[in-house]
């Protein structure tokens, strides 16, 4: 108990740490009780971030302000129009395709599970494989009542998109438009003593906006090699699946794993054990090597290394209380973690503080 009341008076004896933890629990409570409702800010605020890497060369041009921030902000507009107009159809209609498609797919799977008995009697038996074929009857069961129910609630989920396609615009330009404006408030609300939050603040600012930056070019590489590697090959679902493999790059290790299922099972309900299949899973193997072995590499030189298994914790921990937010901002939340660790000032320092303000 002692020990606790020294670390207590030590640690709250500082203005500046009292500060930091104010400002970290702060955040920690409102992303926790209002992350859903701040959602459009959020989303808002890493596209800022992401824009924000093509306003600053255009300033440094000599461009003003006003006019670089609406010459990318036109960019942003058309490239939403394409994605809303162009990209999402396509992929509503191969996801639809895929539904269709399904239940061929599950008896193919279950006539090939149907032939292991008679192949390797000594592994498996009939009695387990028509077990594993009920238990994946109740898993597409469950799926089709998860598409039924997602299909009864879209009426809210299209208007709630068409709010956050209003809101989602504004809220960019303005924080674009208005940044300057927006740091000058914040700074002003919080107290002069704030040395140590500033010092952790910039760290974490650099490193999220070259997170972000990097992780959006490495989602456009990844996704652009996938779709062309899947077209040559005339893998069906082509643009769904490399989407999915886009994307997967945002949670590290995992995501490449996972989106690897669907992938190699739409090849072989193709192809089956054939020449094509080896050759599509070969390239397709290769482009992932090349994203971890090159891209992420040139991608995130700037960024705090961290290790693998602090990156896992991370993407658990946070992911847990965050989603899928959690799960995207878990290299940057581990990020502002070890940022603090390395401001926090050592005992010997707060020691020497807390002499000092009592002699004083």
């Amino acid at each position: 108990m002692q020990l606790f009341v020294q670390w207590f008076k030590r640690t709250f004896s500082d203005p500046q740490l009292v500060v930091l933890l104010t400002l970290l629990v702060g955040g920690f409570v409102v992303v926790i009780t209002m992350g859903d409702m701040l959602l459009p800010v959020l989303a808002a605020l890493v596209i800022a971030y992401l824009l924000e890497g093509l306003v600053a060369p255009l300033q440094r041009l000599g461009m003003p302000r006003m006019v670089a921030v609406g010459i990318v902000f036109i960019l942003f507009l058309i490239a939403l129009g394409l994605i809303l107009f162009g990209l999402l159809p396509l992929l509503s209609r191969q996801v639809s395709q895929l539904v269709q498609q399904l239940p061929s797919m599950v008896a193919k799977g279950q006539q090939v599970l149907m032939m292991l008995p008679e192949k390797y009697p000594e592994l498996i038996t009939a009695q387990q494989v028509q077990d594993v074929i009920a238990a994946l009857g109740g898993e597409v069961g469950t799926i089709g009542q998860k598409v039924l129910s997602w299909s009864l609630a879209s009426v809210v989920g299209v208007i709630t998109l068409l709010v956050y396609l209003v809101l989602l615009p504004l809220l960019v330009f303005f924080f674009l438009k208005d940044k300057e404006k927006i740091v000058a408030w914040i700074a002003h609300l919080l107290p002069e003593d704030r040395k140590i939050a500033v010092h952790v603040w910039k760290e974490v600012d650099k490193q999220i906006s070259n997170y972000i930056r990097g992780k959006f070019i490495e989602i456009v590489i990844v996704w652009s090699a996938t779709y062309v590697t899947f077209a040559l090959f005339g893998l069906q679902y082509a643009m769904l699946l490399s989407v999915l493999v886009g994307l997967s790059v945002v949670i590290p290790y995992i995501g490449a794993t996972v989106v690897t299922i669907p992938v190699v099972l739409v090849a072989w309900f193709q192809w089956g054990w054939s020449p094509e299949f080896g050759w599509l899973l070969a390239a397709y193997f290769v482009v992932q090597a090349i994203d971890g072995n090159v891209l992420v590499p040139l991608l995130f030189s700037e960024v705090v290394s961290l290790h693998p298994i602090a990156i896992i914790v991370a993407i658990l921990v946070f992911g847990g209380f965050w989603g899928f937010w959690g799960v995207f901002f878990a290299i940057p939340l581990a990020t502002l973690v070890n940022a603090v660790i390395q401001a926090w000032p050592t005992r010997r320092e707060l020691d020497r503080k807390l002499a000092a303000r009592e002699a004083g």
